[in-house]
């Protein structure tokens, strides 16, 4: 399983890009940098996008995605979401007002998106992948996943503030090679960070006691911009590995 990293903040500048994550050439783990990194004969590639919540750092590529590949792809690219996420896709982005609905575009019947919803907590089949969805803690509904392709496991935990369920999945996990981790705000931001469903490298501490590593690397991604010095600071004594844009993995 090959991971190359397109984007890893949480939030954007000239030197940030957000959210997403390529799994071997044609699965997107969300879609904050995908249209901002790859070509368009890699893009076309993708056939599916995993989205772990209908924040906009999170599914902000998928419109213009959508207006790239049109005409280039024989099958739709599907966009895997919770029922929550999918209905707000649906109603707020392609709704024919901020954006066509690509869904119905050019027909009902051949469109470019499809978008494909899950149940929280359920397990799923995306290609050749068997992913589990966990849901986590955050304003709106938000999934980690478990991404297996039978060999070997990747796991990312989307947006979230200290939570059991995902703790509980990951130390089931078979074979789990990665942990792709949010890590969002400095301690000093403690309040702001429990208030929007994120973590700081105080609870990112707690969060791993619960964690039954085996061997598993922990990546951490969602750094806000504005506070990446000072959030690698705090982070700096802790066993973890904070993600960098391009770096490229191999499981």
């Amino acid at each position: 399983m090959k991971l190359h990293v397109l984007g890893c903040h949480g939030g954007e500048l000239p030197s940030c890009r957000t959210t997403c994550f390529l799994v071997d050439d044609v699965l997107a783990l969300d879609a904050g940098a995908l249209t901002s990194t790859l070509t368009l004969e890699q893009l076309c590639k993708v056939d599916d996008i995993l989205v772990g919540h209908s924040h906009f750092d999170h599914v902000k590529d998928l419109p213009l995605l959508a207006d790239l590949v049109i005409g280039r792809r024989d099958t739709p690219v599907t966009i895997h979401a919770s029922r929550e996420c999918a209905r707000s896709l649906r109603e707020y982005m392609f709704n024919n007002a901020l954006w066509p609905d690509f869904t119905r575009i050019p027909t009902k019947k051949d469109p470019v998106l499809r978008i494909k919803a899950f149940r929280a907590g359920s397990t799923f089949q995306v290609g050749r992948y068997t992913v589990q969805s966990i849901p986590v803690s955050h304003p709106v509904e938000s999934c980690a996943f478990i991404v297996s392709n039978g060999q070997s496991s990747l796991a990312m935990s989307g947006d979230t503030g200290p939570t059991e369920k995902l703790w509980k999945a990951l130390n089931q996990a078979k074979n789990l090679k990665a942990l792709l981790l949010e890590t969002s705000f400095p301690n000093a931001l403690q309040q702001l960070a429990d208030l929007s469903g994120h973590l700081t490298p105080r609870t990112l501490q707690s969060e791993l006691t619960k964690f039954e590593r085996n061997g598993t690397d922990v990546l951490l991604y969602h750094l806000k911009p504005a506070f990446v010095s000072q959030l690698k600071r705090e982070l700096a004594e802790l066993p973890v590995n904070i993600l960098e844009l391009g770096d490229t993995f191999e499981f």
